[in-house]
């Protein structure tokens, strides 16, 4: 049965600031989400104890443990969409952001129109199968390796599960759709995020590298998903589907 996205998903939302966050609540609630509040780490750590959470909105200054790190431990142990909020507006720490985890980046001010928009788009990509051209198959294979369209795992040869985001899994997913393909950078951020990706292309990249990471014998060597100069991206294997 194909998954959707929840009627009314749970949104905790972590940032210190107290305009900010009663802002972003008041907006998400009236447009039915339910909205948990938490104003560091600690708070946070209570709030996902007490109750399922669909996605995080992630401030990146905190007191205490910052953003960055929670996001890192977050992802030690879990692959719960985050979307990073911040004051910085360098490409650098949307680059970090990415690099540890994150599925999305909003820099402040922002519109919190925007941030619905983001917030149901990183949810209804994590809800089910949305790339074109997918025929229904629910495992896809490629070198031994397995990706689990219906349960969004990705299990490698030895069947062990390998720990990825949604922003991987779309981005892994979309290729292994598309083998034999050169994939330019727009193509691939049309496909895993549509009209909420925003001009940030360097996030591809950034997202390529995580997922080399997990399935390249040498990383730096990458012979699965090879890099196309002035192209884009070539997934090499061929693929079965079941």
């Amino acid at each position: 049965m194909t998954q959707t996205t929840p009627a009314t998903p749970h949104i905790l939302v972590v940032e210190d600031d107290r305009e900010i966050s009663a802002l972003v609540a008041r907006y998400l609630r009236a447009n039915e989400c339910r909205v948990s509040l938490a104003g560091d780490g600690r708070e946070m750590d209570r709030a996902l104890t007490d109750a399922r959470v669909d996605l995080i909105v992630l401030d990146l200054m905190l007191p205490g443990e910052d953003g960055l790190s929670l996001c890192r431990r977050l992802r030690a142990g879990s692959s719960i969409p985050i979307l990073m909020l911040t004051a910085k507006a360098e490409e650098i720490d949307r680059i970090v952001g990415l690099e540890i985890g994150a599925d999305d980046y909003l820099a402040k001010p922002f519109n919190p129109r925007e941030l619905l928009a983001r917030i149901r788009a990183i949810l209804r990509r994590g809800a089910g199968t949305e790339a074109a051209g997918d025929d229904g198959a629910r495992r896809l294979r490629f070198l031994d390796w397995t990706l689990d369209v219906s349960l969004r795992q990705l299990l490698s040869p030895d069947e062990a599960r390998i720990t990825i985001t949604g922003a991987e899994f779309d981005l892994l997913h979309a290729l292994c759709l598309r083998p034999g393909r050169v994939l330019s950078r727009d193509q691939l951020l049309d496909l895993t995020q549509g009209r909420a990706a925003g001009p940030f292309e360097r996030s591809i990249d950034v997202l390529i590298s995580r997922i080399r990471q997990k399935i390249e014998a040498d990383p730096r060597n990458p012979e699965i998903i090879r890099t196309i100069r002035s192209g884009g991206y070539l997934f090499t294997p061929t693929v079965t589907r079941s």
